[in-house]
């Protein structure tokens, strides 16, 4: 049972909320996203007593996986099939000490209003911790399905210790065209040696606003892998921060597909703390329609992180003279022995390419969804567990429908 004074401190932290989305167009991190909109929305927060969509869930269950399903954020042991050789379970805030001087603290330091919400409001999440040398055997699904119009918040935590190795994948779906608030916040310890592939597969329903923030600390000669792929919600906004020691390996991959009137945000910082850090980050865009893309990734190579090799690359393909992209690719490198670069693109589909495929009997709308599938399609060719491969191109294909 919850104390008074955490009552109190959970009713704070919804108003430093709805005062962070109402004027957070005024912050720099924040410039190009308007969430204003969700403090005029007052969703509830979510229950626990809800009803499955088993039908929804066998669509978007991944074979030769263990599975960790929320529904409203809150977990359901029932449709999830967990391993019971490591340590893993399901988190919950009530559990927390109330006498921890951190809910205080986060609640009079942290700027972010999402991750001041998820940290006083989180229903359930992941617990995972690899003791040192462990490998999962497969990768481990947590899937968020949401089905009613609510405040959904949930916290994971995973631990690799040092040379422990796991395959996660992040999947956010909906049960119905629901106006929702889907908002995640995934901590990650790698120890030294640790490796950690994260998918994030971003499906929610065309009127939900979704923020979802990975936070990675990387100890020496860690590596880390991160595939990103938003493809639904209204506003959704992606948060990915990765802090690198000695010899630690990072890469960043993402690819963002907007229509209608979509609003996809994807914010990416990469800390060089420490020497001989790599960081590779790729992310693409194709926007139609009046849709928006944001791309913000800023690498920080700090004064004694010498012999930092980063590369950052982000390319846009605009399919609408409506649509639109805010990129702002940055470096702040400290140090003088470093080899880093950036760049951007953005552009539309080559008439010269068109034409060929029209000069071989292919129509002029099937050739534009043929160039537009194979440049979306290179970055889901980076992943290497075959059964999110073959969903990710059966969800390219439903959107840029091509008859062979």
């Amino acid at each position: 049972m919850a104390s008074e004074n955490l009552i109190a401190l959970k009713s704070q932290a919804l108003e430093k909320f709805n005062a962070f989305v109402a004027n957070s167009v005024r912050e720099e991190e924040w410039r190009y996203t308007n969430v204003s909109v969700l403090a005029k929305k007052k969703f509830p927060l979510a229950i626990s007593e809800s009803e499955i969509n088993l039908h929804v869930l066998a669509d978007w269950k991944l074979e030769n996986c263990y599975h960790f399903v929320l529904v409203n954020g809150f977990f359901n042991p029932e449709a999830s099939y967990l391993p019971t050789a490591v340590d893993i379970c399901a988190l919950s805030l009530e559990s927390e000490s109330e006498e921890d001087d951190d809910f205080e603290s986060v609640l009079e330091d942290e700027k972010n209003g999402f991750l001041i919400l998820n940290f006083f409001h989180s229903n359930n999440g992941l617990y995972l911790n690899l003791e040192e040398n462990e490998v999962l055997d497969k990768p481990l699904q947590i899937i968020h399905l949401t089905t009613q119009e609510v405040m959904v918040n949930t916290y994971h935590t995973v631990i690799l210790e040092e040379n422990a190795q796991a395959t996660i994948i992040e999947t956010f779906i909906n049960n119905g065209n629901q106006s929702y608030l889907s908002n995640s916040v995934l901590e990650c310890s790698l120890e030294n040696n640790a490796e950690l592939t994260l998918y994030k597969l971003q499906n929610e329903s065309e009127k939900a606003f979704h923020f979802g923030g990975a936070y990675i600390q990387q100890a020496e000669k860690s590596k880390f892998t991160h595939h990103n792929f938003a493809l639904g919600g209204l506003l959704a906004r992606s948060e990915i921060h990765c802090d690198l020691e000695t010899g630690a390996e990072c890469e960043l991959n993402g690819l963002y597909l907007g229509k209608n009137r979509q609003h996809l945000d994807n914010h990416t910082r990469i800390n060089h703390n420490k020497p001989n850090g790599v960081s590779r980050e790729f992310y693409k865009g194709i926007l139609n329609d009046r849709a928006r893309g944001v791309f913000q990734g800023r690498v920080v190579v700090a004064k004694d992180a010498q012999k930092t090799d980063s590369q950052m690359n982000n390319r846009n393909l605009l399919l609408s003279a409506d649509a639109e992209i805010d990129t702002k690719p940055q470096l702040e490198i400290y140090a003088d022995d470093v080899k880093c670069a950036h760049g951007m693109t953005i552009g539309q589909l080559e008439e010269k390419s068109i034409f060929y495929l029209q000069s071989r009997g292919i129509d002029e709308e099937t050739a534009k969804h043929i160039l537009t599938f194979a440049f979306a399609n290179e970055m889901v060719d980076k992943i290497s567990f075959e059964p999110l491969k073959v969903l990710l191109q059966k969800q390219l294909l439903n959107i840029l429908p091509i008859e062979f």
